[in-house]
C-alpha cells in the first residue's frame, strides 16, 4: 500500500495482503496497519488499483470497512475484488469505478492516468499521477513482454511521452532486479505446454497461480489443440475462471470445460486437470491429491503433473515435499527448475534499465521487493546516470517529501502489519504469538490444587495434566517428583503466610519450572490453577 499526499488531499495506491511466515503460528493473513489513514480519513479522496493480485487488492475487504471511499481499477481487477468482498460478506455499498488504459480521473488536485503494462495477470496498469508539484509515475508490477498472450503490449509510447514531459518521481517494481537480462515472454510457456501435451501418454494435471489468467488461457488453448477436456479443481481457481470468462478475459471453446465429477467418463489421455497448489499450500487441491486426501481425484501412475510456478521464497520445502510425494505415487512431475514451464511476470535488470532510460526521472524510488532488491535497484538507477542524492530507498512507514527542486526522507508515520486470525483482526499480538511459540516447542503443564480457604490446607491435588510436554504414563516418576516439588512450594507459602493467589501461583511456577528444566532441559508453559472450597 502506498499513500500520496498533497496538502490536505490523500490518494491510496493498492492495498494488499501477505501470507504469514512460519513464525506467525495460526495466523491466516497479514494486512497493512492503516492507523495513519484512519486518523486522516476525511482527507482520503480514493483508492487506485494497479492490478488484481492478492498482494495488491487482498487487504481491501478490511480497509474498506474503515474507509468508505471510491475505488478505481480496470474491469478484471474490480471483478476479482468484487468476488473477494462477497467472500467476506462485505455489505457496505462501496463505489467501484471501472477505468480503462489511457483513461484519466481527477481526485482533488490529483489527475491520474492509467497506462497499460504487461504482467502475469491481464488488465495491469501503471499510474501517471499529475500533481501541482510534478508528475509521479508508478509502474505497478510490470515486465516488457513484446508478444503478450492477449496481444496488448505495454504502452511504451505514453511512458516515453511522460518522460519527455518530465517525470519528477519514478516508483518502479524491483522484484526481479537480481535476474540478469530480459524476462521471457509468457508465450514461451504456451510452446512448452504444447510440447509436454504432445509427449504425455495419460492424464495431465497442471498447477499454477489461480490469478494467472494468461497461463490458464494457454492451458485451455493447448488442451483444445490436443483434443483434451479441462476440469478445474480448487476453489480460487474455479472463482477466477468464472469471473475471467464472464468478463471476457478467457476465451473457452465450447465443450472444453467439464465438471470434476465427469473426469471418469473420458479416457485418461483426453483429460487435463487445472488446479491450485503450485506453492505446496497445505489445504490446496494439489497437496490433497499428493497426500491421497482429495475426495474426487487420485494421482495414478502415468499421470503427468506440471507445476507451472516458481516457489515463493519460504515455500521451497513445501513444494519439494509435494514433488517427492507425486513421484512416489508414480507420476511424472515437470517443475520450473528443470523446464521452461514458468516465466516471471516481473521485469529483469535490462528491462528495469530500459524503464529508467525511457522515463529519465529527476528522483527515483525503488518499490516492491525485499530490502536487498530495493538496494540493488537503487544501484542500477545510479548506473544509468541518476545521481545517488536523487535516489531514495525507503522502508515501510517512511515519509518521502518531494518538491520540483529537492527530495528527502522526512520522518515516519505509524506502519507495520496487522495479523488476521479467523474473524479477529489485530487481536493477536506479540504476547499471544510468543505463547503459541512456547506451546509449539515445549508444550504445557497444568497444575490443579484445591485449598481449604479457612484452614489454608491443600485438600486435593496437586494434580498435573500435561499436553505436548511428556506422555504422563511414560513419565510417572518425573510427574510424582513434580507433584512433590509443588507440595513443598505450597507448604513454604503456608509457612510464610502468603495468601495472595498471584504470589502462590508464581512460586509454584518458579519451583516447577526450575525442576523441569534441570530434569528435561525443556521449558513448558506452566499454568497453576487454584480452587478454593
Amino acid at each position: 500500500m502506498m499513500i500520496i499526499r498533497y496538502k490536505d488531499e490523500i490518494i491510496v495506491i493498492d492495498s494488499g495482503l501477505m501470507f504469514p511466515e512460519d513464525e506467525l503460528l495460526g495466523i491466516d493473513v497479514v494486512i497493512p496497519d492503516i492507523t495513519y489513514l484512519i486518523e486522516n480519513r476525511s482527507l482520503v479522496k480514493g483508492i487506485v488499483l494497479t492490478h488484481g493480485h492478492e498482494d495488491h487488492i487482498g487487504g481491501l475487504p478490511y480497509v474498506l470497512r474503515e474507509l468508505n471511499v471510491p475505488v478505481y481499477g480496470t474491469k478484471l481487477t474490480l471483478g476479482l475484488l468484487e468476488g473477494k468482498l462477497k467472500e467476506t460478506n462485505f455489505s457496505t455499498g462501496v463505489k467501484l469505478n471501472v477505468v480503462k488504459p489511457r483513461d484519466t480521473i481527477s481526485l482533488g488536485s490529483f489527475k491520474i492516468e492509467f497506462i497499460k503494462v504487461s504482467h502475469s495477470i491481464p488488465d495491469s496498469v501503471g499510474l501517471g499521477i499529475h500533481t501541482p508539484v510534478g508528475i509521479i509515475l508508478h509502474t505497478g508490477d510490470f515486465k516488457f513482454d513484446q508478444t503478450p498472450v492477449d496481444g496488448k503490449v505495454t504502452d511504451f509510447n505514453r511512458i516515453a511521452e511522460l518522460g519527455e514531459k518530465g517525470v519528477m518521481v519514478l516508483l518502479s517494481d524491483s522484484t526481479n532486479v537480481e535476474r540478469p537480462g530480459f524476462t521471457m515472454s509468457e508465450k514461451v510457456v504456451g510452446q512448452t505446454f504444447d510440447e509436454n501435451f504432445r509427449l504425455a501418454k495419460e492424464r495431465i494435471i497442471i498447477a499454477t497461480f489461480a490469478s494467472n489468467v494468461h497461463r490458464i488461457q494457454q492451458v485451455i488453448d493447448s488442451s483444445y489443440r490436443h483434443g483434451r477436456k479441462v476440469a478445474i479443481a480448487g476453489r480460487s481457481m474455479v472463482n477466477v475462471v468464472n469471473i475471467a470468462s464472464e468478463l471476457g478475459y478467457l476465451t473457452i471453446p465450447e465443450d472444453t470445460i467439464i465438471e470434476l465429477d465427469e473426469v471418469g467418463n473420458y479416457p485418461r489421455n483426453k483429460v487435463v486437470l487445472l488446479t491450485t497448489g503450485s506453492q505446496g499450500e497445505p489445504m490446496s487441491a494439489l497437496t490433497r491429491m499428493a497426500m491421497s486426501d482429495h475426495r474426487r481425484v487420485e494421482i495414478e501412475p502415468g499421470d503427468t503433473v506440471i507445476i507451472s510456478a516458481t516457489p515463493i521464497p519460504g515455500n521451497e520445502k513445501l513444494v519439494s515435499r509435494i514433488i517427492d510425494q507425486l513421484f512416489k505415487l508414480g507420476a511424472e512431475v515437470i517443475y520450473e527448475s528443470v523446464s521452461g514451464i514458468h516465466v516471471s511476470g516481473h521485469a529483469s535488470r535490462e528491462e528495469l534499465k530500459f524503464m529508467l532510460n525511457l522515463v529519465k526521472p529527476k528522483f527515483f524510488v525503488p518499490i516492491h521487493g525485499e530490502y536487498r532488491m530495493l538496494i540493488k535497484h537503487a544501484q542500477l538507477a545510479q548506473e544509468v546516470g541518476i545521481p545517488a542524492s536523487n535516489v531514495f530507498v525507503a522502508e515501510n512507514g517512511h515519509v518521502l517529501e518531494f518538491s520540483n527542486k529537492k527530495g528527502a526522507i522526512a520522518g515516519r508515520v505509524t506502519s507495520g502489519r496487522v495479523l488476521v486470525d479467523g474473524l479477529g483482526v489485530g487481536d493477536v499480538g506479540n504476547i499471544v504469538l510468543r505463547d503459541r511459540k512456547q506451546l509449539s516447542q515445549d508444550g504445557i503443564l497444568i497444575v490443579v490444587v484445591t485449598i481449604n480457604k479457612e484452614l489454608k490446607q491443600v485438600v486435593a491435588g496437586p494434580d498435573i495434566v500435561s499436553r505436548g510436554f511428556v506422555y504422563v504414563r511414560e513419565a510417572e516418576e518425573l510427574m510424582e517428583e513434580a507433584k512433590e516439588k509443588v507440595k513443598l512450594a505450597l507448604d513454604k507459602c503456608s509457612e510464610k503466610n502468603i495468601t495472595e493467589w498471584a504470589a502462590i501461583k508464581s512460586n509454584v511456577r518458579d519451583v516447577l519450572g526450575k525442576f523441569l528444566y534441570e530434569k528435561t532441559r525443556r521449558r513448558p508453559m506452566i499454568l497453576p490453577i487454584i480452587m478454593e472450597i
